[in-house]
């Protein structure tokens, strides 16, 4: 079966993985180190995104979620994975906490990956997203890789 690239069923709980990173790339520094609390609001938020398969096709949906209030902050659904699904929902994040000087010194943190089988490079990565983080003095902090326990 290994020679002819096939794969028997399985039962149960199987591992399926969301992200798969790209050792290539220059990221950000880890600054969380998997220490996800925060003091106050907007000091630290988590970014990811995520896709159902539905009857008309898959749905990807990013999220940021405020560490220290675990509210989803900024959210964006769309049937592509292009970056400005991200960028979207940073945007939301940032018009819903106020932006400015409130946002100042606050971590943006993300896993640093290629989505699965889909061989896009990692939405959080990308100029644009950079960009709109510097522009609102969010520091941009990319953590490990990870993996959906389905």
């Amino acid at each position: 079966m290994r020679d002819l690239g096939l794969q028997g069923c399985w039962r149960g709980r199987i591992w399926v993985r969301t992200t798969e990173g790209d050792e290539r790339l220059d990221r950000p520094a880890d600054l969380v180190q998997r220490q996800f609390r925060a003091p106050t609001p907007n000091r630290l938020w988590v970014a990811d995104l995520t896709y159902v398969k539905t009857y008309s096709g898959w749905v990807y949906v990013a999220f940021i979620i405020d560490v220290f209030s675990r509210r989803v902050v900024g959210w964006q659904a769309s049937r592509s994975l292009h970056s400005d699904l991200a960028i979207d929902a940073r945007e939301m994040a940032v018009h819903n906490r106020g932006g400015g000087d409130d946002l100042e010194g606050l971590i943006h943190h993300s896993d640093r990956g290629v989505q699965g089988g889909f061989k896009w490079s990692s939405q959080y990565l990308s100029v644009r997203y950079s960009d709109g983080l510097a522009d609102n003095d969010i520091v941009a902090s990319v953590g490990s890789k990870g993996a959906l326990r389905v």
